[in-house]
């Protein structure tokens, strides 16, 4: 299955895992325990794709776009960017492969320095991998904030002179400074005001377009998801549990876990029922001890003995290009 392109994809990750050790003690540090916060990932992106990648706050979404980076280095797996395996990558070739990729955080308010002016945070950039002299820059930032609808008079204004939804803009100009292949969005309107959201999204749709932009889009809320994404990843607990295009998976969802999320979004028009809501029983386990088999067993109303004894396997169960992690996967109709 593919998104808008067939062929070969620009980014291919491959079993990625992360875990981070537990340690115990002041002077001798034990290790005494493992959390397991990606276990065994894989997904593709395709060129001028929007990948979305969904779940609870804590299922390990932000750990795989902070290792895919190399901010944090993978325990195990291979993320292929153009054919190139990027946890081998090295010095000089790393630093070409962050011109290729780079990132949006969540949060507009702690991602920018409050003591740097737009121009700085915008051309820091341009410092840091020597493509631009001094004099070309100013007018390059006045045209990455024009093109995120920034006036690009403000160039000398500073971060808290903006509001929130113009300083995520601020930071998609610094992102785009270095004309990437590859962007990933950790959830980058969470923070804003819903009626900002929108603003943000169709901006990002705009860009894809334009530049021809690659999305990886990490969310936990299914309904933004839904307008900006290709296709779709849904996480729990550091593990894929489905994907498909966004009309397989909020049309004819396949997962119990996604089935239960589905049912947890608002539906926006007053005069259609309320959807028949999933409640689901318990805690989210711990990443430090996870249930054995399928980590959603122990709140699944679905589960049976075999979900405790073996680890289901994202495969498409139905031959129609929708793979589920689940041995008893069974479409539910969503409004």
């Amino acid at each position: 299955m593919t998104g808008r392109n067939s062929g070969e994809p620009l980014l291919r990750v491959e079993n990625l895992v992360k875990y981070f050790p537990v340690k115990q003690g002041i002077v001798f540090r034990r290790t005494v325990g493992t959390i397991k916060a990606v276990d065994g990932v894989s997904f593709e992106i395709y060129p001028r794709e929007t990948v979305g990648l969904v779940g609870e706050s804590g299922c390990g979404k932000s750990t795989v776009a902070r290792t895919l980076l190399r901010l944090q280095e993978p325990t195990a797996g291979a993320a292929y960017f153009k054919g190139r395996n990027i946890f081998e990558m090295g010095g000089e070739e790393l630093r070409e492969l962050r011109r290729e990729i780079q990132i949006i955080f969540q949060d507009p308010y702690a991602s920018l320095n409050p003591r740097m002016t737009v121009g700085d945070i915008i051309g820091e950039p341009f410092d840091i991998h020597n493509v631009l002299g001094k004099k070309d820059r100013r007018p390059r930032v006045q045209d990455l904030l024009e093109l995120v609808g920034l006036n690009p008079d403000h160039i000398n204004r500073f971060p808290h002179q903006f509001s929130g939804g113009q300083r995520q803009r601020i930071g998609v100009a610094r992102a785009l400074a270095l004309n990437p292949s590859v962007l990933i969005c950790d959830e980058p309107v969470s923070a804003l005001d819903v009626s900002v959201q929108a603003q943000v999204i169709n901006l990002l749709e705009e860009l894809q377009d334009e530049l021809n932009l690659a999305y990886l889009f990490i969310a936990h809320d299914l309904s933004v998801v839904r307008h900006i994404a290709d296709r779709l990843a849904v996480m729990y607990l550091g593990r894929i549990v489905e994907t498909g295009t966004d009309v397989e998976v909020y049309d004819h969802p396949l997962h119990p876990y996604t089935q239960a999320l589905l049912s947890a979004v608002p539906v926006p028009n007053p005069k259609h029922k309320s959807r028949d809501r999933i409640l689901l029983e318990g805690d989210v386990p711990s990443p430090a001890d996870p249930p054995s088999g399928c980590n959603f067993r122990t709140r699944c109303w679905k589960a049976q003995d075999v979900c405790a004894e073996e680890v289901p396997e994202l495969i498409d169960r139905f031959d129609d290009g929708h793979p589920s992690a689940c041995y008893f996967a069974k479409e539910r109709q969503v409004l």
